[in-house]
């Protein structure tokens, strides 16, 4: 083969090399949920879509691709250059057996030079810029690929995923993107330890994490302050004197042990001073200890409540306000 021949090859080989490992990265880094916002109008994304399905296999073919590119240029681009570098060697005086060495050499670093940087580095590094975008646009001739090789493919796979269950692992066919709490937590003590997140805000996606096991009875645990309480017969008169002396703009109404109600102090300005504020209490939104905080939170939140009494079997354990709760998620306003 001329020159031209060897040149022409070598580029069509280097950009299928690149081809093939931009499209192993591109469905590596990819959202699904991406891909299925896009396929409703791109068949080049039902194309990535599906073949997000398979990745074993994808990924067998990409590298099943690399693999012949590799080999395709070791078979005929280095030794045309090394056949076009020994001319040279020997014009500098060199003997015959040194000019074909360090040719052979020189043949073999700008062989691997054009296959890595060309035709491995550049195209991964625009696949991982660009995942969903390189996903697309390479999906359907990728689809193609996967087809004219199927049944060689799933010989391989299957052979792969018998040395992998061999050694104790399920292999698996797609990627799993849903993250735990425990990786999401790791996650966000790194992001705060590196600077990447302020520690208010790590604490507050902390805070939301753990409400997923938090329990009612954990907002009140070592709570020195009680709540203000007054008798269920006690009159406006009482409850304002309450809230001066306490502070504390709602007031639990109690029969012995009982919670029966809850007022605001704002509900009895202008009443008469001997009105039973019975007449103006709600009904309390009471929950037991054990109750996830997630749960109370959503209920208190469809229900216009802004407190909660605890109980702990059946008995008083003490109040949760929204006032306890919001400023662990959103700490700058607090």
């Amino acid at each position: 083969m001329n020159g031209l021949t060897v040149t022409l090859i070598t580029i069509a080989i280097i950009v299928l090399s690149a081809f093939f490992v931009a499209v192993e990265f591109s469905l590596i880094n990819t959202k699904r949920h991406r891909l299925e916002d896009a396929a409703a109008t791109s068949a080049s994304a039902r194309a990535a879509l599906r073949s997000s399905s398979e990745l074993t296999l994808l990924l067998a073919g990409s590298q099943l691709g690399i693999t012949i590119c590799t080999l395709a240029l070791g078979a005929i681009t280095k030794p045309a250059v090394h056949h076009a570098l020994v001319g040279p060697m020997a014009a500098l005086g060199l003997p015959s057996a040194m000019a074909d060495v360090i040719a052979f050499v020189l043949a073999l670093v700008i062989v691997t030079f054009l296959h890595l940087v060309v035709g491995e580095m550049a195209p991964k590094s625009w696949a991982i810029a660009h995942p969903e975008k390189s996903a697309v646009m390479l999906a359907v001739p990728m689809r193609g690929f996967l087809w004219l090789t199927r049944p060689l493919l799933r010989a391989l796979n299957n052979m792969a995923n018998w040395c992998v269950r061999r050694a104790g692992v399920e292999p698996v066919d797609e990627m799993d993107e849903v993250q735990d709490r425990d990786g999401l937590r790791s996650l966000v003590a790194h992001s705060t330890d590196v600077g990447t997140l302020e520690e208010s805000y790590g604490d507050s996606i902390t805070y939301a994490l753990d409400m997923g096991t938090l329990t009612m009875g954990s907002l009140i645990e070592g709570r020195k302050n009680t709540p203000t309480q007054v008798s269920s017969g006690a009159t406006v008169a009482e409850v304002q004197a309450a809230t001066l002396a306490a502070g504390h703009m709602r007031v639990l109404l109690t029969e012995g042990e009982q919670v029966t109600g809850v007022v605001h102090v704002r509900d009895t300005l202008g009443e008469p001073n001997d009105r039973p504020v019975a007449d103006l209490a709600n009904s309390p939104y009471v929950v037991d200890r054990r109750k996830p905080l997630h749960l109370a939170f959503h209920e208190m939140r469809e229900n216009g409540t802004q407190l909660a009494v605890v109980t702990d079997n059946g008995a008083f354990a003490g109040v949760v306000t929204l006032a306890d709760i919001l400023p662990r998620l959103f700490p700058r306003a607090a």
